[in-house]
């Protein structure tokens, strides 16, 4: 982070336990399951998110679910653009006028969506986000996540806090037990990390589960293509591959490939063993797969 960067911190009022619950008062704000909303009411974690990232002033940042604007407040000390898309309408109506409140110099930095994040474009953004920041709804954060990193190719970074099970799926290493589907596509866009833990405390209300950070570095040059297409004949050979985790590739695969034998064909065309489990292919190998024919 440069010097700029940091000189620029400071100027927005975060949010603590009393002002989160205050704002929710005030906006008659109920959180709900359905939704998946805990809000954050701990600033030094927002920092430490915004610091991870490794976000700047030229970098302009997507925030799924920003809720109350905890996460929001602490990136707008970092970065000249967030934009922040919100599925609650009442949410996504308050939140400028939060920023309006606690970080008046800062408000012109923000735009707010209020749309459903899994249905979001690149035409319904006022700008072209270069980074994904959020506390995402941890019901719908692997979806979330896969579908904006398929839709905004402009993103180069993804830092997301998610339930801990769900960054330790995403950031696994083949082989391993909870290795699967959201480990495999994750890894498509990039190199997948986890990023630190998050304890359960600095949420209103307290949720049930701990929590984690991920970080995805985008390719800068993709080993393989990224269009819409194929990375569609990617995802339907992974979710063939784990729909039956204990038979091998050449049982698994066989409704893909249309029989056993031509499946075994594939599998040996791609330079893998047909008796392997799709738990231990890495990503490359499902994408060698996905180009055989």
């Amino acid at each position: 982070m440069s010097e700029t960067d940091v000189a620029g911190r400071g100027k927005a009022a975060l949010l603590g336990p009393a002002e989160v619950r205050e704002l929710a008062e005030r906006f008659g704000i109920r959180p709900t399951k359905q939704l998946g909303q805990n809000f954050v009411h701990d600033a030094n974690t927002m920092r430490r998110i915004v610091a991870t990232a490794g976000v700047g002033r030229d970098d302009v940042v997507l925030e799924v679910g920003p809720g109350l604007g905890s996460l929001t407040l602490a990136l707008l000390d970092v970065v000249d653009k967030v934009v922040a898309v919100e599925i609650d309408p009442s949410l996504a109506g308050h939140l400028p006028e939060t920023v309006a409140d606690r970080a008046p110099e800062l408000a012109g930095r923000l735009s707010v969506v209020g749309m459903d994040a899994m249905k979001v474009t690149r035409a319904d953004l006022p700008a072209q986000p270069t980074a994904l920041v959020a506390n995402l709804p941890y019901n719908v954060a692997v979806p979330v996540l896969l579908s904006l990193m398929a839709e905004l190719p402009t993103i180069r970074t993804a830092l997301v806090m998610v339930q801990l099970e769900v960054a330790d799926r995403l950031a696994a290493e083949p082989g391993g037990r909870i290795y699967g589907v959201p480990s495999v596509k994750a890894g498509f866009f990039g190199p997948v990390r986890r990023a630190g833990t998050v304890g359960r405390q600095i949420f209103w209300p307290v949720p049930q589960v701990e929590s984690g950070l991920v970080r995805i570095d985008r390719f800068a040059e993709s080993p393989w293509p990224q269009d819409i297409e194929f990375r569609q004949r990617v995802w339907a050979v992974v979710d063939a591959a784990f729909a039956q985790r204990r038979k091998t590739l050449r049982a698994a695969l066989s409704g893909w490939a249309g029989s056993p034998a031509e499946a075994e064909r594939r599998l040996v065309a791609a330079g893998i063993a047909p008796t392997a489990r799709g738990e231990t292919l890495d990503t490359a190998a499902f994408v060698r797969l996905a180009q055989q024919n």
